[in-house]
């Protein structure tokens, strides 16, 4: 038995491919238990900082990237123990090994068998710890997500997805020129000048796209308006539905769904309706010369008391100027933050009380009827017209 497992086969004993095999296949059958055990020390340190979280999500997130990550990272390292067979000592070897050597020792398109399994170990490893850290960011976001959820403004929730987003793509490109890097043995600085360049020239093609991009920072952080908000920016009025990181859409007051530029959203004079704490009513009413001064206090008493309505927090009631062919009564009322159609209700009702004070006074507007006269001709003639 000893001597068996002492047999030399490919440059190694039988017995260092027998530990080999043990220690992938423990790992294999172990590695769920095992990634359980160090995603509960993750857990315990991201606990440190973030209190209350849920150990069950987390444990679903990590346990499987990073059981793969371990089973990868423990079986390349038991490879790595064994040597690499060289063509060497082909004497000692018999025809079946020295034909698997001979195989192993070809090249193929100027790179060995070896450097090429080394290279595809290297990206499945860095591919896998890749995953895992990925996972790691999903699931913060899922923490800041539910946090967002308990405040009303809905952009907490739209900044944590951009920024899982944002640092995923990151992690992507670090994952990439680590690939460049270690796998492929690339000289990353030249890598990043060149992309650094590339980046210049695409920068002043996108100029207008990073500007908005930069805007959808200023959105996000400075705040001017949020979802759901009444906003009205360059004569367009509408509730807004989404803020991207290039533009924001906006559904009008006809139901239309416009996609406004950030930039435009930032440096546009922007009106954000739902942070009004008034709503204002006018009233303008243009009375007949023919109204005495006395029906003219009546009507102006009247609407003060049709003002003092639950609706109204402050009024102001005038004779604002006596025309030509008018009395000008101007009555000014502000309500509170009400909705469009409450608004919109309770001018209806004030307008409606009005007409019936003005009935009930015998008040007509001006302009409401017209005399005619017909002048009597003088000596048979008819008078020439004015």
């Amino acid at each position: 038995m000893n001597d068996f497992l002492e047999m030399v086969w490919l440059g190694n004993p039988v017995k260092n491919y027998l530990i080999v095999l043990a220690v992938i296949f423990f790992i294999l059958i172990f590695k769920r238990y095992i990634s359980r055990y160090f995603a509960g020390l993750i857990f315990r340190l991201v606990n440190r900082i973030w209190a209350n979280l849920d150990k069950t999500t987390f444990i679903k997130l990590v346990v499987k990237p990073l059981g793969m990550f371990l089973f990868i990272l423990v079986s390349l390292i038991s490879l790595h123990k064994l040597n690499f067979p060289r063509e060497s000592g082909e004497a000692e070897r018999s025809d079946v090994e020295n034909r698997i050597v001979s195989l192993l020792n070809t090249d193929l398109y100027g790179y060995g068998i070896k450097d090429i399994l080394l290279c595809i170990a290297t990206i499945i490893i860095i591919v896998s710890f890749i995953r895992l850290l990925l996972r790691m960011i999903h699931f913060i976001s899922l923490i800041l997500e539910r946090k967002a959820d308990l405040t009303p403004d809905q952009m907490d929730n739209q900044l944590v997805v951009f920024f899982r987003d944002f640092f995923k793509v990151i992690i992507a490109i670090i994952g990439i020129l680590m690939v460049l890097k270690f796998a492929f043995h690339f000289d990353v600085s030249n890598v990043l000048t060149g992309l650094s360049i590339i980046g210049a020239a695409i920068a002043l093609a996108l100029r207008e796209s990073l500007e908005n991009l930069i805007a959808s920072f200023i959105i996000f952080f400075d705040k001017p308006f949020t979802l759901g908000d009444l906003v009205k920016v360059q004569n367009i009025t509408g509730h807004v539905e989404k803020i991207g990181l290039r533009s924001t859409r906006i559904r009008t007051e006809q139901k239309t769904y416009v996609t406004v530029p950030n930039k435009q959203m930032v440096d546009s004079i922007l009106d954000n309706l739902t942070l009004r704490t008034q709503l204002k009513g006018e009233l303008r009413l243009q009375i007949g010369l023919s109204a005495t001064s006395s029906e003219l206090e009546k009507l102006l008493s009247g609407i003060r008391k049709i003002l003092q309505h639950k609706a109204v927090e402050s009024f102001a009631v005038s004779m604002n100027d006596i025309a030509v062919n008018a009395f000008v009564v101007n009555a000014d009322y502000f309500t509170g933050p009400l909705t469009q159609l409450e608004f919109l209700a309770v001018k209806e009702e004030i307008n409606l009380q009005v007409l019936k004070l003005l009935e009930e006074l015998k008040i007509e507007i001006a302009g409401a009827s017209t005399d005619i006269r017909v002048a009597a001709p003088i000596n048979g003639k008819q008078n020439p017209p004015n």
